[in-house]
């Protein structure tokens, strides 16, 4: 019988790509996504649960299945408002974690970031890390948080500036090796397949830093 994959995020990137790959991935019958607006086009498989996120209880009874993959974020420049950002980033993730240990799911993969540090004094890298804390405190038996340094890929919203960064970015990568190879780009590409990995396997690895996300994904 195969297993039930449920997305939060499956418009953004990581999300989009996590989701077209398990539409072709046999191992899952069904892929479950929780989200504000529908996508459409998608397969008979995929079951789509739209509403209000940042009231995930609602959605409790249907929140079942095997794994749970959170790809869902925010940026400062998106969501200047620290409230909302708080929302999204930690609200979400953190909500997630609870149902899924409420319902007996055993699996939850959260895409974090660089930084991430419960005790930071810069906000952002405080939510991230407050998130990835309150997500362990609930001791779901498989539970991997990466924490990916920039993400490139092909972004529907992309704008010609944070193209030419990224761009510029990826020319300077021969110059991050040692301690500064965490800070190279990691390719949404490469979050996915460790994610798939991670989730497919009988690692117990909870904190996947930036530069192990490529040496899962490739190997």
């Amino acid at each position: 019988m195969g297993k039930t994959a449920i997305i939060l995020g499956a418009s953004g990137l990581t999300g989009s790509i996590l989701l077209q790959k398990l539409v072709n991935d046999n191992r899952y019958k069904t892929i479950k996504l929780f989200s504000r607006k529908k996508i459409d086009g998608l397969p008979s498989k995929v079951n789509q649960y739209m509403g209000d996120l940042f009231e995930l209880e609602s959605f409790k009874a249907e929140f079942t299945g095997d794994e749970v993959y959170c790809c869902i974020g925010t940026t400062a420049k998106k969501t200047p408002k620290k409230t909302i950002y708080t929302a999204i980033d930690y609200g979400i993730p953190v909500a997630a974690a609870k149902l899924s240990k409420e319902n007996a799911i055993h699996t939850f993969l959260v895409v974090s970031a660089l930084g991430a540090n419960a005790t930071s004094s810069i906000f952002y890298n405080k939510t991230k890390g407050e998130m990835e804390r309150d997500v362990l405190s609930k001791k779901i038996k498989k539970t991997h948080i990466l924490q990916p340094s920039i993400i490139a890929g092909n972004r529907k919203e992309q704008r010609i500036g944070e193209k030419t960064g990224i761009f510029i970015f990826k020319l300077l990568q021969p110059l991050f090796f040692g301690k500064l190879k965490k800070y190279r780009i990691t390719e949404a590409e490469h979050i996915v397949k460790a994610m798939l990995k991670l989730a497919n396997s009988t690692s117990t690895v909870q904190i996947i830093t930036s530069e192990k996300i490529k040496e899962i994904a490739t190997i």
